[in-house]
């Protein structure tokens, strides 16, 4: 039985997008129960309308993290928190992971404290997958660490490798680390720095990666430090739905396109499926001693179905079983 616990009350429609999402998950997936943290009474609510089944359980706690809340303030005056019950449930051994939309630095930051790293593992890592023409590019880090030396660069290129491996059953994924220029001279002393290690271990490295690439290229796994990585996952964010907003305002400008519009309607339907990024929702917390996923914090109920999902993912392939598995060898 794959056991998840949900930050309820986490992320900006809370209850709207958990509730239903955890019933639909657990109706469709008899190996799996999922306790949902937070307001009982207002879960049990919730629960009621959807007809939940028996495999959802509720777990109270009495405080919220708020998205304006510094991770410190959450971790010292927030111990009651929907989130770090969720994240305790996984450290008790109650829960085999702990999903939450909530306030990203505060997760981090409370999962890290919680759980602890992996031995060998000096900061955790937000890795997500990224849709390109042909599959998947994962990425990491995507905001967990705002500047990262080269040493701890190799270490997200160990754990991504690791994560593409797992769920995307590839033994030799390539490696390439996100630059402004392919050449070897390109980019600063730390991204030369970890370049070397990389060329040095027995990844598939595969050399510099510009951002225009990453949704064009081949590239399994992207490594970059937390600041670029979240820089450059908003901007595509934001490309995609501006992409959607034209085709949709040019096939609205008048009767003529309107009518284009309704022939082109199965077309349509399908590109706004591969650039709705709710589909790719669901980033992992690489490097800590228990499974931890990231929902996006304006996640609704379809985006965090899918974040529910990546986390059965890394619990029946035993992810961070690997992981630790992986960096021991490595270390020996």
């Amino acid at each position: 039985m794959i056991r998840l616990s949900v930050d309820a009350m986490g992320g900006d429609l809370g209850l709207d997008a958990t509730v239903p999402a955890s019933v639909k998950i657990a109706k469709e997936n008899a190996d799996t129960s999922i306790v949902l943290v937070g307001d009982e009474s207002k879960i049990k609510a919730a629960l009621e309308a959807h007809s939940a089944p028996s495999s959802i359980s509720v777990q109270h706690a009495s405080e919220v993290v708020e998205m304006q809340d510094s991770p410190s303030f959450a971790l010292r005056k927030k111990k009651d928190s929907s989130m770090r019950v969720a994240i305790n449930l996984v450290s008790q051994g109650a829960a085999d992971a702990c999903i939450s939309s909530g306030n990203t630095g505060a997760l981090m930051a409370t999962a890290r404290f919680v759980l602890k790293t992996i031995q060998g593992i000096e900061r955790p890592a937000i890795c997500s997958a990224l849709p390109k023409l042909k599959g998947f590019t994962y990425m990491l880090d995507l905001g967990a660490n705002i500047d990262s030396r080269s040493d701890i660069l190799f270490q997200f290129g160990l754990m991504g490798s690791i994560l593409v491996q797992t769920l995307e059953s590839k033994q030799n994924p390539s490696v390439r680390l996100l630059n402004i220029g392919v050449e070897e001279l390109k980019g600063n002393d730390t991204i030369k720095a970890a370049a070397e290690l990389f060329r040095g271990s027995d990844l598939n490295y595969q050399g510099f990666v510009e951002p225009n690439d990453l949704y064009l290229g081949d590239t399994d796994l992207v490594v970059c430090d937390g600041f670029i990585g979240n820089i450059a996952l908003k901007a595509s964010e934001g490309v995609a739905q501006m992409i959607l907003g034209v085709v949709k305002d040019e096939f609205t400008r008048s009767v003529y396109s309107k009518g284009a519009a309704m022939v082109s309607a199965p077309v349509l339907k399908s590109i706004k499926s591969r650039l709705d990024h709710r589909r790719y929702n669901g980033a992992s917390l690489l490097g800590l001693r228990g499974s931890v996923v990231k929902s996006h914090g304006g996640s609704d109920a379809y985006a965090f179905e899918n974040a529910l999902n990546v986390a059965r993912e890394e619990v029946r392939e035993d992810l961070v079983t690997r992981i630790e598995n992986s960096i021991v060898a490595m270390q020996d």
